[in-house]
């Protein structure tokens, strides 16, 4: 990152299913940084133009409080965007389908070089950087299941050929409906609102994330019951890409994954279980961005040179 850069800053925006995620960074790679940030909960209305106002409003108060301007913008996105820069499906934010993204992007930073990508894909390079692995597998554990695949310190497949959608794995063919209208994907049986539909279908009332965190911390049987479950297609997921792509370490992230101490070596002792004789057992941690390494991984997008955005998917 030249001088120019560093002095106007870099800004990175990880959006969620449910919040955005907002962070500005200005200074020399590895020395003083000056940083702001911002969390963003999306209205109720569950519609692209409201979300878009609320986001360009989160946006300007940022800058406000930043007091300078942005020479670079890297996006994460759990939408899969098209050749023309309009979302093609969300199934978190169904609402979103058909919104110009791209356009939408730069009239908010007309003066900023754009750069958007996959989230998950984002989130295994930036974990791949920080623990200076170039063979990872990372699997982002949140509104839904994301995740990438770092091969050669480059994401698989690679930009010109779409994201790594690991939480659309078939894990099992008669499994829960997704909400991509597939049976048995990794999402449908492991995402944070698929282990909270399960535990209250096991508890018989309603459970929010608070109450299986406290209630896992305690033993209750309900609650391990649920939690055991998505331990067990995460490792599932986990080991069939061991067999594919041979990782060197196998992340475990995003905020549901974040909030639950002890999951990954859950899913560790799960994978452990099902690995076969002579066959690659892959090594499980917590990730180390926490619940921040798609928002990580857009600050470096924004750091690294321009460069035109490959058609397909954001990635």
């Amino acid at each position: 990152m030249g001088t120019a850069t560093a002095a106007r800053g870099v800004l990175g925006i990880d959006v969620g299913g449910t919040k955005v995620a907002l962070r500005a960074e200005a200074g020399p790679p590895g020395g003083p940084q000056r940083t702001a940030q911002a969390v963003l909960r999306w209205p109720a209305a569950r519609g692209a133009d409201a979300d878009w106002a609320a986001l360009a409003g989160a946006v300007a108060r940022l800058g406000e409080r930043w007091g300078g301007t942005f020479s670079a913008v890297g996006v994460a996105v759990p939408a899969t965007v098209g050749p023309d820069g309009r979302v093609l499906a969300w199934p978190g934010r169904p609402g979103w389908e058909g919104f110009a993204l791209a356009p939408a992007l730069r009239r908010l930073f007309p003066a900023a070089a754009v750069a958007w990508a996959d989230d998950g894909d984002l989130a295994a390079l930036a974990e791949a950087e920080h623990a200076g692995c170039d063979h990872l597998v990372y699997l982002g554990v949140g509104t839904g299941v994301g995740g990438g695949i770092v091969h050669r310190g480059a994401p698989l497949p690679g930009p010109a050929r779409g994201s790594c959608e690991t939480g659309h794995l078939v894990i099992d063919r008669r499994g829960p409906r997704c909400d991509c209208g597939r049976r048995g994907c990794l999402q449908a049986s492991a995402s944070g609102p698929a282990t909270l539909r399960r535990a209250a279908r096991l508890r018989g009332a309603p459970v929010d994330f608070a109450g299986l965190r406290t209630a896992l911390a305690e033993g209750a049987p309900w609650a391990e019951e649920a939690v055991e479950e998505t331990c067990s297609a995460l490792a599932a997921a986990a080991v069939s890409l061991a067999e594919l792509v041979h990782p060197e370490l196998t992340v475990l992230g995003g905020g549901f994954a974040d909030g639950l101490p002890g999951l990954a070596a859950r899913v560790e002792a799960h994978a452990a279980a099902l690995a076969r004789p002579g066959g690659p057992v892959p090594a499980i941690r917590p990730a180390a961005l926490g619940g921040l390494s798609s928002l990580h991984g857009a600050l470096a997008l924004a750091r690294r040179p321009p460069h035109p955005q490959p058609p397909g998917d954001p990635s």
